[in-house]
């Protein structure tokens, strides 16, 4: 199916692995382009390489985008190397699985507030090109209890913002959405590294999930590539699970 994203131009923020990575590959392949940023130059450089090689313009910089000077340089000099923002994809997140107050700031910090940073930067320019589709990444922990509090309630805090902004931005033609991915193993990764150091957590985890196995990077990208598509034109104000059921709630 042609998702008509061929020329788009589209900011993924944390975009150098696991599920944000391969979003950004998703989208080259469709023939977007991509502008990405991370704060560790190897994966960066890697992920670039593997972009240009779908022919698309790619702009890749190192950001932490806890900071908002750094953040906001990086969403210029996008906007700059692409020639527009058609697309933002809020991804990252500090992963903080501790209660006590280094877990809580950076849980803020990264996963709620550096995508509030990065929307207040680029709506402006998405309502003066005539609308634009921003996609947040929250996951299957804001939706129910039973994770870590910190990043919990970062998740759940996202779901509520893309929600209201999809209303708050829908007369300017920009359409905002949130995904919530169920438990995604990658090498490197929070699951691969649980598999070797708790298996039994591991164990537990995998064997709540209907399908019997974690999800994919992929199987994520798959279903954001479309979301911020032309195909998804009348989807906004959307939370989409990505979880092979694991989520159990009706909504």
């Amino acid at each position: 199916m042609d998702l008509g994203l061929a020329g788009r131009n589209v900011v993924v923020t944390g975009g150098s692995r696991g599920i944000g990575r391969q979003i950004a590959l998703a989208f080259a392949r469709k023939g977007a382009n991509v502008a990405l940023c991370a704060r560790h130059a190897g994966p960066l450089a890697e992920t670039e390489a593997d972009l240009r090689r779908h022919g698309v313009n790619v702009c890749a910089a190192r950001c932490d985008i806890g900071v908002k000077p750094e953040l906001e340089a990086f969403l210029e000099q996008a906007r700059h190397g692409l020639g527009s923002v058609d697309v933002l994809v809020n991804n990252p997140s500090a992963l903080a699985m501790t209660d006590d107050p280094h877990g809580w700031e950076a849980s803020l910090n990264i996963d709620l507030m550096a995508s509030v940073h990065a929307t207040w930067k680029v709506v402006p320019w998405m309502e003066a090109a005539g609308g634009g589709c921003m996609l947040f990444l929250s996951s299957g922990s804001g939706l129910e209890a039973g994770s870590p509090p910190a990043y919990a309630a970062a998740k759940a805090a996202i779901i509520s913002y893309s929600k209201t902004l999809s209303v708050d931005l829908a007369p300017k033609r920009i359409r905002v959405n949130t995904l919530a991915p169920g438990s995604i193993e990658f090498g490197g990764g929070y699951w691969d590294r649980e598999r070797t150091s708790d298996p039994a957590l591991y164990e537990r985890v995998r064997a709540s999930i209907p399908w019997g196995r974690m999800g994919t990077p992929q199987e994520v990208a798959d279903v954001a590539v479309f979301l911020c598509s032309p195909r998804a034109s009348w989807v906004t104000g959307v939370c989409l699970a990505v979880d092979g059921a694991q989520h159990k709630g009706n909504l």
